[in-house]
């Protein structure tokens, strides 16, 4: 599909455990885009939510890929935001090695499109997550984790993260408490690495998504403005 500015396909990608990956992709027309961003799933699949902000994050100059982190146990899957345990009984089969080679076939098809050195991470719920996995495992240049749930059992890998994290939070969230949220500044700090952390005190989980019924306008807006803000500081055009 193509727009008037971003062209947009479906990839299929080989994972290093052997395994085959779709990615929706999203491009910027004119010149080759010189920086990259890897754009991680919630927990609904890439859906026509997150497949929307690839196609936005692609008209501000990203060459964008949104791989299908359910690939090995539910190809294509999207689920309903009215349906959560379909979901998590999907996130429960996700093992952290899976996501390290998946966010490496991810990066790699970025790298050899012609955005070496200069890719970025996003991610929203799970995905939030994932972009943390992602930055402790490739060299990136950021990464943004919307209110990602679960990071804590992960800090031991906060050493090894490549670029800053910026990190937003709902205040309102019972997703995630605030000893998780705490956990996670700590943790970070701790191995002395460059964060920024923003907690919207009024907005729940997934507020970010404009189709889901916690959706925050206010916090949207100034979330997606700080996003780029904090990529193009960065992770430089």
């Amino acid at each position: 599909m193509t727009t008037s500015t971003v062209a947009t396909e479906w990839i299929d990608l080989n994972v290093d455990d052997q395994t085959t990956m779709r990615a929706w992709v999203a491009r910027p027309e004119g010149p080759p885009p010189t920086r990259g961003l890897l754009l991680f799933q919630e927990a609904f699949g890439v859906n026509a939510h997150i497949r929307d902000l690839a196609e936005r994050f692609a008209a501000t100059g990203f060459l964008v890929i949104a791989p299908e982190l359910f690939h090995r146990s539910a190809p294509a899957f999207e689920g309903r935001y009215d349906e959560f345990p379909t979901a998590m009984a999907e996130l429960q089969k996700i093992t952290v090695a899976g996501l390290d080679a998946d966010v490496r076939a991810a990066f790699g098809w970025l790298e050899r499109a012609g955005t070496a050195g200069n890719t970025a991470a996003v991610g929203y719920c799970f995905g939030g997550r994932v972009s943390f996995v992602a930055n402790s495992a490739l060299p990136l240049k950021a990464a943004v984790s919307y209110y990602g749930g679960n990071i804590p059992p992960l800090l031991g890998r906060a050493p090894h993260l490549s670029g800053p994290m910026l990190f937003f939070w709902g205040g309102l969230d019972h997703h995630i408490s605030e000893e998780q949220r705490q956990a996670v500044v700590k943790g970070v700090g701790d191995a002395d690495k460059t964060f920024v952390n923003v907690v919207f005190s009024n907005a729940d989980h997934g507020f970010f998504c404009d189709a889901r019924a916690t959706y925050h306008p206010d916090a949207a807006a100034q979330g997606w403005a700080l996003t780029h803000a904090f990529l193009d500081t960065y992770c430089p055009r």
